[in-house]
């Protein structure tokens, strides 16, 4: 196995960052962006591939169309209508969604075009009602500066959101359609040479200047970072939906790690000598061959009178299976590709015998597919259409190994790694909106934005410390959170301190977060209700971080069941005493030998005996007294 160097391998990293703005109305109609629980309507579409005004179909959009998935739409009218549906033609555009386009491009230093042309962007995986986005590329150029160097802009559009992805089961796929038509701006950089924490670095410098225009939204969701990421000798690889800035840096090295472990395996592959799989002398339906199998997989195939292929691979034996790097193989590579047409993997013969294919099952396959030494196979069962897609892949896949990394759209996961999405898009992806005219920036338009230029991240941090009499770092933490707005929101409404109310909701919740817990499941009006019963001395401070832990670990779906599940209930004075004296004589020995320092560690028997019902405060101021007035005693 390979030792791994990210810095010799001519890394290059592109970001692309999408903002929701905060707007009242969605992009082409008066629909309030807000996201609904409940549905009303629900319908079904089919969409499929067709050729652009240059007469070919997108490599993406084909890719989608093989998989044969029934789109399946949830809608509530309070977020959606008939445009969101592809039953009315777009509205005119949001006039508060373009000035706020302009500002960003203005603190950008973007050159803005003085007119804007609406595009369709063709994107056929349910996520658009239509088959396409709608695009605006409103300014280019500009630059944003990030430990001392410049980065440079390429384009600043104005586009409207996807729906939301409910869930992808079998031939379906369901989206709301909340989010769809939500007002956002898309960022594309220059790219930079291949420093992940630089990068990391970047994205936070330009999601600083997003909000300190107080005209973006906030929350999980409401920004996103796409990454393009490339070697030396490899395509373009981009990498969608990546939200979290500590995730953006683990993606990039291990991207990088992949791609450099494929161009290693690639060449290995030239050195073999491979050339190509031929569909009709190297695929083969071995069906009968595999009756008598003990693979669970191949068994259930059978069951349900699917078909059973294998492909042979001249000349890759030990190479499908071969790790330059930790899971990095072509094998893999083929595993995640052929799972969107609905098949559960592929065997191939670096890993057999395993899987309940035996050296006997091995030995037909072999002389079936008249194999010479150095030859590998692999064997893929499914459905006839599905499969048949699955195998044109593979060969296309295999193929595209002998020139390194090839050019693609991956997803992101939470772990940091990155799966295969679908191809990258090509030029007959993007065509004239037809519905929509041409939309004029006005020289007024751009003095008054370039007049409303927001002070820097800096003055914005300043302002807060001297606003809410905070430290730097308090400050820092709260502006960079998802609950800046929720912050400002709870001070002025409520009479806790804002020294306490960002500890809660920059630590507090960070700290449940880290043991797993999630606080998407935490809204606004929660957090805001249980500092309404703080003030109103339903509940003490310590009640807080119960409330979030029962709501974040769905043990409770409200305030209400989260208090009686931790029976919340404030303790009497003479309650409290009672459990205070019990601890005072249980520990009395400690007491003894401690004095007063016996008082830290009495705290936390005391706290976790009665966590939430009663206030740190006047526990600790009890409980000081008591221990004094045992030691005062125990000296007569």
């Amino acid at each position: 196995m390979s030792e791994f160097n990210i810095k010799n391998i001519g890394l290059k990293v592109g970001l692309e960052i999408h903002q929701q703005l905060d707007t009242k109305k969605k992009l082409f109609c008066n629909c309030t962006p807000i996201e609904e629980e409940e549905f009303s309507r629900k319908f079904s579409r089919k969409l499929r591939a067709a050729k652009s005004e240059l007469g070919k179909i997108d490599p993406a959009a084909l890719f989608e169309s093989t998989k044969s998935k029934t789109i399946i739409y949830y809608a509530n009218p309070n977020s959606s209508c008939l445009v969101e549906e592809d039953e009315e033609p777009p509205h005119a555009l949001d006039p508060d969604a373009k000035n706020i386009s302009l500002l960003i491009s203005s603190a950008l230093d973007s050159k803005i075009f003085s007119e804007i042309h609406v595009m369709r962007k063709t994107v056929i995986d349910g996520s658009n009602t239509t088959g396409f986005q709608r695009t605006m590329l409103v300014a280019q150029g500009g630059s944003i500066e990030v430990g001392g160097e410049k980065v440079g802009v390429q384009s600043i559009c104005l586009e409207e959101d996807a729906g939301k992805l409910i869930k992808d089961e079998g031939n379906h796929r369901f989206f709301s359609l909340d989010r769809l038509g939500v007002p956002l701006v898309e960022i594309a950089l220059d790219p930079v040479e291949g420093d992940p924490k630089f990068v990391k670095d970047i994205a936070l410098t330009l999601g600083r200047l997003l909000r300190v225009t107080k005209r973006v939204m906030r929350g999980i969701g409401s920004i996103r970072q796409d990454v393009n990421i490339s070697i030396d000798g490899g395509g373009v690889i981009e990498v969608k939906g990546v939200q979290q800035l500590d995730q953006l840096e683990k993606i990039i090295e291990f991207e990088a790690k992949r791609q450099h472990g494929l161009k290693l395996i690639s060449e290995k592959i030239n050195q073999r000598g491979f050339t190509e799989i031929n569909r009709n002398d190297d695929v083969f339906d071995i069906t009968e061959l595999m009756q008598d199998c003990n693979s669970k997989i191949i068994k259930k195939s059978i069951e349900k009178q699917e078909n059973i292929f294998a492909i042979r691979i001249k000349k890759l034996k030990g190479v499908i299976g071969f790790e330059p790097y930790s899971n990095i193989r072509l094998g893999k590579e083929i595993g995640q590709l052929v799972r969107f047409f609905g098949i559960g993997g592929v065997f191939h013969s670096d890993e057999l015998p395993n899987y309940g294919i035996e050296n006997e099952d091995i030995e037909r396959v072999t002389e079936k597919l008249d194999m010479q030494g150095d030859d590998a196979f692999l064997i893929i069962a499914g459905g006839k259409i599905p499969v048949e897609f699955a195998i044109e892949s593979i060969i296309n896949r295999i193929k595209l190994a002998k020139d390194g990394p090839p050019a693609e759209t991956r997803a992101a996961t939470q772990n940091g790694d990155t799966i295969f999405l679908r191809p990258r898009p090509g030029a007959s992806r993007m065509y004239p909106e037809t519905d929509i005219p041409t939309i004029k920036v006005t020289n007024e338009e751009l003095k008054e934005v370039k007049s409303n230029i927001p002070k820097s991240w800096e003055g914005s941090i300043k302002e807060i410390e001297e606003k809410y009499r905070i430290n730097n770092q308090l400050a820092e933490q709260i502006f960079d959170s998802n609950y800046f707005e929720l912050f400002e929101k709870i001070c002025s409404e409520k009479q806790n301190s804002p020294n306490f109310v960002a500890s809660v909701l920059c630590s507090t919740i960070t700290n449940l977060e880290r043991k797993g817990l999630d606080s998407g499941l935490l809204n606004d009006e929660q957090i805001m209700k249980t500092f309404e019963l703080l003030d109103k001395e339903k509940i003490n401070k310590e009640s807080i971080e119960i409330i979030f832990e029962q709501i974040m670990s769905k043990k409770a779906n409200d305030i209400t069941q989260a208090l009686e599940n931790a029976s919340i209930t404030q303790l009497s004075e003479d309650e409290l005493d009672k459990v205070l004296d019990e601890i005072v004589q249980k520990n009395a020995e400690k007491i003894q030998q401690e004095q007063i320092r016996a008082l830290s560690g009495l705290m936390g028997i005391v706290m976790k005996e009665v966590r939430g019902k009663a206030s740190g405060k006047m526990i600790n101021q009890k409980l000081k007294e008591k221990i004094q007035k045992f030691l005062d005693y125990r000296k007569y």
